[in-house]
């Protein structure tokens, strides 16, 4: 299998002079190519006041530029049947793509020019705020969405990126002038930081020649240095929030802390421990103990964000109003024992099996190569992180499980979150 995993020896990797970083596999498995990618732009780079800017402006590139309309820009994308999007995250704007291999040159070519070229048309932009805003007053409306947000501004103190929802809110949205778009998208996009991974059926000399060719020359004297994130302190204290949401049958809770970023050293052994805790299976021991044995949940799951800071280390549940308290015992029950006892070997046998054996499912796609490379550079992990993958997941001990659950998981110390018909 090694000669088929993507690696330092079959990952072409180029950087152009403006930082540009491409990436290319070859895989002529399919007369298709998918691009990935990212550029430094993210809510990370805008202020709370104007929460939502990164993810509007991000929309609205793909709405007109200078060498295209709206109809322009998707009515070339459907005549070569190929597909683009561009969305914001808090610290990256991303992008992926998809054509015939021969149609690549067209593809880069719409990307570069929505990238670099957007003019914010006015009726486009308020078409897009009116999307926008419609989602926001529907998750007003939804317990799930209203215990997520809660559990997040609990978690994260005010001031800091992830405190605050990256599709911003009822208040600030209405605020963003075109104006403040246009002078993000000036200042924020850029080459610096940019990363492009393309995955598909063309040569990969060929690949770099098409970037270059729309994106060498590109530059922005006034793009900032890649922003860092400000020190979270622990959380060294039960933090509950209850959001009421009238005329509601289900409660929602999250309870949880900050967990590894991807690029930490105990993060392989923490995703076996989440899944062992809240994913395996018919969702682990979650699931099993919450759901399936006390009957207190219609979901019950554990998750582990990853990526590129502190994000959540969580379990969600959705419950009866009247089993709230219940079903938070038996979950902080669940990581008092993920954390104080270690795992059995068929439990982590089990899982081991599962994550190498998933392995090859992810890299069967174009569009999972294409991603999974990217991750590579974006979080550091080196271009032969999947070649070790198999051999560290091996490695892992039940004391390694345990150690990267003890520090992060704490069952006396989380935020609780519960939104449903008379709060939580």
């Amino acid at each position: 299998m090694s000669g088929s995993i993507p690696g330092p020896d079959n990952i072409i990797r180029v950087e152009l002079e403006n930082g540009i970083v491409v990436l290319v596999y070859e895989n002529y498995a399919a007369q298709s190519v998918v691009i990935a990618g990212a550029i430094q732009s993210g809510s990370l780079y805008e202020s709370p006041a104007q929460s939502g800017l990164a993810s509007i402006t991000s929309g609205a590139v793909m709405r007109g530029t200078q060498h295209r309309d709206f109809e322009a820009i998707h009515t070339a994308l459907e005549d070569i049947g190929a597909d683009l999007d561009v969305g914001s995250g808090v610290h990256t704007t991303g992008f992926n793509g998809k054509a015939l291999a021969e149609d690549l040159p067209v593809l880069i070519d719409i990307l570069a020019d929505v990238l670099r070229y957007p003019v914010f048309p006015a009726a486009q932009i308020e078409r897009l705020r009116g999307e926008i805003l419609t989602g926001l007053n529907y998750r007003q409306q939804d317990t799930r969405y209203r215990a997520q947000r809660a559990f997040r501004e609990a978690l994260y103190p005010e001031g800091h990126p992830y405190h605050y929802s990256s599709r911003g809110t009822l208040e600030t949205v209405p605020t963003l002038t075109l104006e403040a778009m246009a002078e993000f998208h000036r200042r924020h996009y850029g080459p610096r930081g940019m990363l492009i991974t393309i995955v598909g059926a063309v040569s990969a000399a060929q690949a770099v020649e098409i970037v270059r060719q729309r994106f060498g020359d590109w530059s922005n004297p006034e793009q900032p240095p890649i922003a860092s994130l400000p020190d979270l302190a622990p959380v060294d204290e039960i933090r509950r929030v209850s959001v009421t949401v009238a005329g509601k049958t289900q409660s929602d809770l999250v309870l949880g802390v900050a967990g590894p970023p991807r690029r930490t050293d105990e993060y392989r052994a923490a995703t076996l421990a989440n899944s062992i805790l809240g994913q395996f299976g018919l969702m682990g021991r979650i699931g099993e103990e919450v759901r399936e044995k006390l009957g207190l949940a219609y979901y019950a799951y554990s998750s582990l964000e990853g990526g590129l800071g502190p994000g959540a280390w969580s379990v969600s549940a959705g419950v009866n109003p009247a089993n709230v308290q219940k079903a938070v015992d038996a979950i902080v029950g669940e990581l008092r024992r993920i954390t104080t006892e270690l795992v059995s070997d068929q439990d982590l046998d089990d899982n081991k099996s599962y994550f190498t054996g998933h392995l090859p499912l992810q890299l069967e796609s174009n569009e999972g190569l294409a991603g999974s490379i990217l991750n590579m550079e974006l979080y550091q992990l080196g271009l032969d992180n999947l070649l070790r993958y198999t051999d560290e997941i091996n490695a892992l001990t039940k004391d390694d499980l345990l150690a990267a659950a003890q520090r992060y998981l704490t069952p006396e110390a989380h935020v609780v979150s519960v939104a449903g018909p008379n709060g939580g």
